[in-house]
């Protein structure tokens, strides 16, 4: 009877076993997704460490950045903060995007992610639960960038609503870039992979944006590149919101973009991840 059952268990194949599993409604999908990122915030409590590139990295920089280059490019510290506070934030929030893909590759090294493919879940839970997780960060990256820019004279125009609106679209803004860096972690062989990959994505899009100068100081060639360059419309969006408090067709195009990049590579990442596990 054991060899009868094996037998048949091998005509059935793996494929038709899994096609047989009930698959996870819309409601229980979010339902999974959050109990991962429950999963990941309790991580986060019991690993410090994680808080700082969204603790440290905001305060030094924009400190750094406004004393040494204030002078130089602006004239004096003041006229530099509407144009660097901003740019701070939206880097601060992109490097810490990439944590996010590192995370996932050395969760999938250690094998964890074989119980969670065992489980009856959505295949997206596993992806997306420390992703939403991770807006915690994004959120105290934004408080820290303003207060600390505002500690040392920055003054929004915009008022409170128009910081709080410019670190919505930041948070959302990083939450779509996750995605990229969720999909390199899935296809990189190891954490130092995904790591030295996404510093490569990372510094060209943030150095090779209007992030710390204005585009109308650069070589032809290049501020053609910083205009189209997604993140330069990322950071226009945060400025016009925060400096003025205007909703500007950048911001609607900013937001388009973020929902173009969830598009692509969210469901890239679920694949490769099906695929690689």
């Amino acid at each position: 009877m054991t060899t009868l059952a094996a037998d048949r268990a091998q005509a059935v194949g793996p494929a038709r076993v899994a096609a047989a599993r009930p698959r996870a409604t819309p409601r229980e999908a979010v339902s999974q997704t959050m109990a991962m990122a429950w999963r990941a915030t309790k991580k986060m409590r019991r690993n410090g460490e994680q808080f700082f590139d969204v603790t440290l990295q905001p305060v030094l920089f924009v400190v750094l950045f406004a004393y040494v280059f204030g002078g130089a490019i602006t004239g004096d510290v003041e006229s530099y903060l509407p144009l660097v506070v901003p740019g701070i934030l939206v880097q601060t929030i992109l490097t810490a995007c990439m944590a996010t893909g590192v995370q996932l590759r050395e969760d999938m090294d250690k094998g964890v992610f074989d119980r969670f493919k065992s489980l009856p879940i959505a295949r997206i839970a596993p992806l997306a639960g420390p992703m939403v997780a991770d807006l915690l960060r994004y959120a105290v990256a934004a408080t820290l960038t303003f207060l600390t820019g505002v500690l040392i004279g920055y003054r929004p125009g915009g008022g409170v609503p128009g910081v709080v609106a410019a670190g919505l679209v930041a948070v959302v803004a990083g939450w779509a870039l996750a995605w990229v860096f969720t999909w390199v972690g899935t296809i990189a062989r190891s954490a130092q992979g995904v790591h030295g990959l996404s510093m490569m994505i990372t510094f060209p899009l943030t150095f090779l944006s209007n992030a710390f100068v204005p585009v109308d100081t650069l070589p032809g060639w290049l501020a053609v590149f910083v205009r189209l360059n997604p993140v330069s419309h990322v950071v226009t969006a945060v400025r016009d919101l925060a400096n003025t408090g205007a909703g500007t067709d950048t911001v609607g195009w900013a937001l388009v973009a973020c929902v173009a990049v969830v598009a692509v590579f969210a469901p890239l990442s679920v694949v490769t991840f099906r695929r690689r596990m």
